[in-house]
């Protein structure tokens, strides 16, 4: 079966079949190169997907996600996106094996094509020539043949004339004779001709044709194979990503299979558990007989001392009963005292560890900037070491005031721990029975703390609480303002100019005297007689602390 003997005549479609045969090579190449354009758009649309989903950082629906549903989610979500990646390798392979390989294939197909067809066509036009040349060479036999014949039959009716003149017959006779050569020559040129096309014509359909032909052939046989090869390449590069996209199928189902319902209800407990007890019955108030209504043991209201509170149910306060009452709107006091205590003592802890990060944030940065100085002080040429000053006394302040906060916060969480009851012993609910499970520094800090009947601390009181801490801080602060005693010397270095509030100023060389050491935030207290003291940088002064002194003050 070979399209050299069997499509011999058929140059012209094997023309036009060839050539819709790379028609259909370039649609494939283009279906394949939409398909990896469609897995590209899928797996950037999944990616958004499980994006838009993930949640944000640093707000409140990051906390909602502890739960073990939500963590499941999670997974689905990262799950997805390695999902999506395996559809981007999809993509990947599809280009590189077979768009990239078929396009480069189409380019030598075309030129091969062109070359083979270039061939037969100068075959073609080579057979022709020499049919024209036969035919021309039979045409001129045909002519001379007739011009023979005519010339013999003008001898012979010369001849046979008798008034013709003997020279007219010998003129007539060389001149058929002529003629009759002629004719013979042109049989034999034709002769020669017909054989020599018959030989061409021969070769032609028999050896260049078929030669052509085949090749042609082999050209089409190996372009459907090489469409079939990357037919099979397609499925292949889908096969080649199944067992990690069912790798996700199966971290989707394990995430499912972790969700445990009693877990996530535990973590409700937790979330919202108030910390109070349910109310107690309400007593039966006879209205026959004037009496004033006694304070519920549910209300957890803290007696006074100088008076007692009188509970009157007016249309205002008719029917509120605390734990199931809305809450404050708004942002609420700073010591969190609208919130139930075990939720209030949550939210204190949770602010005393982030001002723990931020002291520890700042001290690294103190840290920083000390090391800065003292390669600017080996190395006067990279930087001015003053220029550091101030900020290094920002960043004590900095610290100073986020550790007075942190006092301030463990004051209210102490006090709250103090006033949560013990599981599993009888439950104090007087306001005068917490009192006295309570410390004395926590007493000092919140002995006049009253509770709302909603639970829930009224914002008068927490503004009293707060002046009380800061009167307390205050006193705590300036209740002595003996000057602080001298616990060594030291040599000043450098030359330091104290521009800052709270720095003084001091000369290379001079001698003074330290009344308060280095508590590892750079700055050394000094003091040159009673009425100049201040701070310097440590790094500034070489210390020498008398062993023997007392009285250093204690950093806090």
């Amino acid at each position: 079966m070979s399209w050299g003997t069997e499509l011999w005549d058929q140059f012209d479609n094997l023309e036009k079949h060839t050539q819709w045969g790379i028609d259909i090579l370039e649609k494939y190449i283009k279906f394949v190169k939409e398909r990896t354009e469609i897995e590209v758009s899928y797996a950037k649309q999944l990616r958004n997907l499980s994006k838009k989903y993930q949640p944000k950082r640093n707000s409140k629906e990051e906390e909602e996600y502890k739960y073990t549903s939500c963590k499941a989610f999670i997974s689905t979500l990262n799950e997805m996106n390695d999902y999506a990646g395996q559809h981007e390798v999809i993509s990947e392979n599809m280009t590189s094996q077979i768009t990239m390989e078929l396009t480069r294939y189409v380019q030598e197909l075309k030129q091969e094509r062109k070359s083979h067809f270039h061939d037969g066509r100068k075959a073609q036009q080579h057979i022709e020539t020499c049919w024209k040349q036969l035919e021309s060479s039979k045409r001129r036999f045909e002519r001379d043949c007739k011009e023979a014949d005519r010339a013999q039959q003008y001898f012979e009716k010369m001849d046979a004339d008798i008034n013709v003149t003997k020279a007219d017959v010998e003129k007539a006779r060389q001149q058929a004779q002529l003629r009759h050569q002629m004719a013979e020559d042109s049989k034999a040129d034709y002769s020669s001709t017909l054989q020599k096309f018959n030989h061409e014509q021969h070769e032609h359909y028999y050896t260049h044709i078929p030669g052509i032909f085949q090749k042609i052939q082999d050209m089409e046989e190996r372009r459907i194979v090489r469409i079939g090869e990357s037919m099979k390449t397609y499925a292949e590069v889908d096969r080649q990503v199944i067992p990690i996209i069912g790798k996700c199928l199966d971290g989707i189902a394990k995430a499912a299979e972790s969700i445990d319902q009693k877990n996530d209800s535990q973590l409700v407990i937790e979330a919202y558990k108030s910390g109070f007890e349910p109310p107690g019955d309400i007593d039966f108030e006879d209205y026959t007989q004037p009496m004033k209504r006694t304070i519920s043991e549910t209300s957890l209201s803290n007696s006074r001392g100088d008076s007692k509170t009188e509970l009157k149910f007016t249309s205002k306060s008719k029917g509120k009963l605390w734990p199931f009452i809305k809450k404050n709107k708004g942002t609420g006091p700073e010591d969190f005292s609208n919130l139930p205590p075990e939720q209030r003592r949550k939210k204190l802890q949770q602010k005393v560890d982030e001002l723990n990060k931020d002291i520890q944030k700042e001290m690294d940065q103190r840290d920083a900037i000390t090391k800065m100085k003292d390669v600017y002080i080996k190395n006067p040429q990279m930087g001015d070491p003053g220029s550091l000053d101030h900020k290094l006394i920002e960043v004590g302040h900095n610290i100073e005031k986020l550790r007075l906060e942190i006092q301030k916060f463990e004051a209210w969480l102490t006090e709250v721990e103090g006033r949560l009851p013990v599981r599993g012993e009888q439950t104090r609910r007087q306001s005068g029975m917490y009192e006295a499970q309570n410390t004395p520094s926590v007493n000092n800090c919140a002995q006049d703390r009253e509770s709302s009947p909603d639970g829930s601390y009224t914002e008068e009181q927490s503004q009293e609480n707060e002046l009380k801490m800061m009167a307390t801080d205050f006193d705590d602060e300036f209740d002595d303002e003996e000057p602080l005693p001298t616990i060594g010397t030291c040599k000043a270095l450098y030359t330091f100019e104290g521009q800052n509030e709270g720095t003084i100023s001091i000369a290379e060389g001079e001698i003074l005297y330290v009344i308060e050491e280095d508590k590892g935030d750079g700055w050394t207290r000094i003091r040159r007689n009673e009425d100049e003291e201040g701070y310097v940088p440590t790094s500034y002064v070489e210390v020498c602390l008398d062993k023997n002194a007392k009285g250093a003050m204690t950093y806090i």
